[in-house]
């Protein structure tokens, strides 16, 4: 499958670093140069704002997604190619991902890693083969890259999904490695049914 949607996962916030701000506006740079559709949760505002914004000045294609109860938090971002409105956080989730081919995280809150987690565990189960990826401005993922080894080398994780993501701090770089394809390995179902008797 070509990768020709992607979808990013991003603060509300614009964070205390203005690196945070620059990379979110090169990623959109680089999704429009490749001529790849942006996917995200379509607000105005912090690191949203700014990878929207980005994409569409390069001239590229931007889907947004918000559902209803954020309008008065998360200001819509106007000018969108396509702005899509939903009745729950649940909905926005689902939508975004069957809208893309491919996910990136750049650094966000709670939400950022809410969106990142369910889209890996669903990989993990098989629901999708789509590439994913972390932009690393400033470090930013490290403790997570850290957090996932860990939780192979427990034992909870397999060894060859430890890192079921792209790493990378250089926004061109991580787009280029989403478009080469799956990042978690495929295995046997890790979810194993007991055996018929």
């Amino acid at each position: 499958m070509s990768v020709r949607s992607v979808c990013v996962f991003c603060g509300s916030r614009s964070g205390t670093h203005p690196e945070y701000t620059e990379a979110a506006r090169l990623v959109g740079t680089e999704l429009a140069r490749h001529g790849l559709t942006l996917v995200y949760g379509g607000a105005s505002v912090g690191l949203m704002g700014t990878v929207a914004s980005a994409t569409l000045a390069a001239g590229g294609r931007v889907v947004g997604v918000l559902p209803d109860f954020m309008g008065a938090r998360e200001i819509a971002h106007l000018g969108l190619t396509e702005f899509i409105r939903v009745k729950s956080m649940h909905e926005r989730k689902a939508l975004m991902a069957e809208r893309s081919d491919a996910f990136i995280a750049l650094p966000g809150g709670f939400g950022t890693l809410d969106e990142l987690f369910e889209i890996i565990t669903w990989a993990q189960l098989g629901l999708h083969r789509k590439p994913m990826g972390l932009l690393d401005t400033l470090g930013f993922y490290q403790p997570l890259v850290a957090m996932a080894r860990h939780l192979a080398g427990e034992g909870f994780v397999p060894a060859e999904q430890a890192l079921p993501f792209a790493v990378s701090d250089s926004p061109a770089a991580l787009v280029e490695r989403l478009l080469q394809g799956p990042t978690l390995a495929a295995t046997e179902k890790w979810l194993k049914r007991p055996e018929q008797t």
